[in-house]
């Protein structure tokens, strides 16, 4: 079906995906139409194909499948055009004195000769020379905009490739689409295949292939964690994703790997006898940390001094005794450049930070307490009593040297200006991935110990590399693993089940603790009821919490038991619609105030303020990902809304950027890592087992402080105990740390 009409008013537009509600006036009737209509204004003339639907809220709308624009050719089809906010400068009585003056020539008028527009009143050269830019540029995107939304491409994708490109995105997009792969960092294989396809570009063509292969190993790297892939897997995903046989264009792809090595894209390697190729940015990023790790290793003063007195009085004035292996940790740390200690819950991995701490005070100038989260910085401050920080804020983001921001975002303590501190300790190092840590040591000054800790059993970092295990498999690096278990009360289960778990064994489940419980419920539907009755009424009641204390960590998104899921009802329970209270909605998701979310991306662009003590306000930049706060201000006027977050620093989100944040009423539980929740609920259901494993209920049970309550099924528990699957992780820093320590007599750092 099709209708034609003018637009009258725009309802409502998400600038991100286009997302349209529009009253478009049609044969004298006020039609609302719905759909991704990209960059249109009151006053446009439409052509839309679709169909009429009920909205059970909204009554009938049309939705659009397809649209045309075309110009206004009334007058007053064009004064609404104009004062639409299409053009900066031009309101309502500027826009009916122009088309006074110009009738149903205006739009001619701005866009071949709009130095004439200084004939009208209120208008000079300089404005009308920039209506007439403004007007020209907005049409180019709108069109090249259309152009590409006719391949799926979201509005704001389309702007940016459109901000990228110019007028010479049609030409890219026709003859290979596939450059949108290698320039567009969110532009995915699938969605430049389907267009090429679309376009009649071969299926075998070497475009395809060159595109298919950095995308290959891009998604390797940032879903999976590898920052390189053996030779085999590569020709295996690249069949799989191009379907067909790549065996058979070895010519083809040995050209197409050869000039992206001439490019310095990628390289060549061979790791324990196996052939492989990784991004030259990893390769080089991992050799780098290795390199560093070891120049710091052997370049640190030299103390190698007896500091039993030291410890003993530490454990007197603390009423501690410690274990042979801390003790072996503490006299590690303070005489190595570099060194790691790991260890499960509860095997003092804290008292330890403490008492080297207290120890190289007395020794070293400076000492920094780092962690890669604000929630994990926060609670090693609170624990140690010093002030700890993110690494990225110790770093201190910067934006010198470039045109954007989020292009040029570095740190101002890098390789030529050296962080101050004469010794780092740096908590929750299995969240650390390759980019951080090469960060990290390369800001660090000749000299500076670091010593690294974390649980080498938790799940690795999100990013890419596998920094905390390489690191302790190569052996090259000073190494203490705690296993005696420190701190744990009589009636207490947390942890003590937490090493069940991770031994492989089961965890006692009779429900006569006072923190670790066990609900028995057999399918979904009836685990996520039970979920939001826990976190709704009855732990509030049983432990004097209020509900929004509660987390829940669920091992996936979707499904029943997803994040997606259980945070929609939770939120309905907890903080249901009030036609009082503000909201900003998106098509998936409402935020409103009094609602927990989640930063969801580093963006080091987002502005925020902190009250201080004098009643003044600190002022900075860089929210990150992961850090947890609540919708405290929602403001329709602006489509913006507030949040403050845990540490106290309010930012406030324009739509756009509102898209980084998430209901966090529920998260995975690989977004809980590095942080601990006073009580925690984890659904146990069954699912893929290269997803439900050991080691991921085993990082849900140890963000616990005081509970965890298990809901689900005993068959469902052991199968997660059980299934000890790790998906391989393929990166080379401690292949690069070997080979170094072994090569390199003197390192220069």
């Amino acid at each position: 079906m099709v209708i034609n009409g003018v637009i009258e008013t725009i309802v409502f537009q998400n600038k991100e995906n286009g997302f349209t509600v529009a009253r478009v006036s049609s044969n004298k009737e006020l039609i609302t139409i719905v759909g991704k209509l990209s960059k249109i204004y009151q006053g446009q003339e439409i052509e839309a194909t679709g169909n009429f639907v009920t909205d059970a809220r909204f009554g009938e709308q049309f939705r659009v499948d397809a649209y045309t624009i075309k110009e206004p050719n009334t007058n007053e089809g064009i004064i609404k055009y104009l004062s639409s906010g299409l053009i900066a400068g031009i309101g309502p009585v500027t826009a009916q004195r122009i088309v006074d003056k110009f009738g149903s020539q205006t739009l001619d008028i701005i866009e071949l000769n709009p130095l004439k527009l200084s004939e009208v009143k209120g208008v000079n050269l300089k404005k009308a020379a920039e209506i007439g830019r403004t007007f020209l540029e907005l049409k180019r995107m709108q069109n090249v905009v259309m152009f590409l939304q006719d391949y799926n491409i979201s509005t704001n994708m389309a702007v940016k490739i459109f901000n990228k490109y110019g007028d010479e995105a049609r030409e890219i997009i026709k003859t290979n689409p596939y450059k949108l792969v290698e320039d567009m960092s969110r532009v995915g294989f699938k969605t430049a295949d389907k267009i090429a396809l679309n376009v009649g570009i071969p299926a075998d063509s070497k475009f395809r292939l060159r595109a298919g292969l950095i995308y290959l190993l891009n998604e390797s790297s940032e879903h999976d964690g590898n920052t390189y892939m053996p030779l085999e897997d590569v020709y295996v995903g690249l069949s799989k994703l191009l379907n067909i046989d790549i065996n058979e264009k070895l010519d083809d792809f040995n050209e197409v790997v050869d000039q992206l090595t001439l490019e310095s894209v990628l390289k060549r390697c061979e790791f324990n006898d196996i052939e492989a190729l990784m991004l030259v940015k990893y390769y080089n990023m991992e050799l780098r940390i290795a390199t560093k790790l070891l120049a710091l290793n052997q370049q640190a003063s030299d103390i190698k001094e007896d500091i039993s007195q030291e410890i003993e009085q530490f454990e007197m004035f603390n009423k501690v005794k410690f274990h042979p292996d801390q003790i072996q940790a503490i006299e590690m740390a303070t005489n190595n450049g570099v060194c790691v200690i790991t260890g499960g819950p509860g095997t003092g991995k804290t008292t330890i930070i403490k008492c080297i701490l207290r120890i190289l005070n007395e020794r070293c100038g400076r000492i920094a307490l780092l962690a890669p989260t604000g929630r994990a910085a926060k609670r090693m401050s609170e624990s140690c009593g010093e002030e700890a920080s993110t690494i990225h804020r110790a770093l201190m983001i910067d934006y010198s040297g470039g045109e954007t921001k989020e292009d040029t975002a570095m740190f101002f303590y890098n390789e030529t200006n050296k962080f101050p501190y004469d010794a780092v300790i740096v908590d929750e190092v299995s969240m650390v991935d390759a980019s951080l840590m090469l960060s990290l040591v390369s800001a660090l000054k000749v000299g500076t110990r670091l010593i690294l800790v974390g649980d080498k059993n938790q799940l690795p970092s999100v990013g890419a590399g596998n920094v905390l295990a390489d690191i302790i498999n190569s052996q090259q690096i000073a190494c203490t693993q705690l296993t005696h278990i420190y701190r744990q009360s009589e009636s207490s289960l947390i942890i003590s089940n937490a090493h069940a778990i991770n031994d492989g064994n089961m965890p006692v489940i009779d429900n006569k603790s006072k923190d670790f419980f066990f609900q028995e419920k057999e399918r979904q539907p009836e685990i996520a009821s039970t979920i939001l009755a826990l976190v709704s009424r009855r732990l509030p009641k049983f432990m004097n919490v209020e509900p929004i204390k509660i987390q829940v960590l669920a091992p996936m998104r979707v499904g029943v038991c997803g994040v997606d899921n259980l945070n929609n009802i939770i939120q309905k329970k907890i903080n249901p619609f009030d036609e009082t209270k503000a909201e900003m909605r998106f098509e998936r998701t409402v935020f409103r105030v009094g609602d927990k979310v989640m930063q969801t991306a580093n963006n080091y662009t987002q502005v925020w303020r902190k009250p201080n003590k004098n009643g003044s306000w600190e002022v900075g930049e860089a929210v990150f990902n992961g850090d947890i706060g609540f919708v405290t201000n929602i403001n329709t006027d602006t489509d913006s809304l507030e949040v403050t977050f845990e540490d106290g620093r309010v930012a406030e989100y324009n739509r756009e950027d509102a898209k980084q944040l998430m209901l966090s009423y529920a998260i995975t539980i690989h977004k809980s890592q590095g942080s601990e929740f006073d009580i925690v609920v984890i659904p146990i259901i069954a699912g893929a087992s290269s997803i439900l494993t050991r080691n991921l209920l085993y990082t849900a049970v140890t963000r616990a402080k005081k509970m965890v309550v298990l809901v689900g099924t005993k068959k469902n528990l052991v199968m997660m105990i059980k299934n000890n699957y790790t998906a391989k992780r393929y990166s080379a820093l401690g292949i690069f740390l070997e080979k170094q320590s072994k090569n390199m007599e003197s390192i220069e750092i």
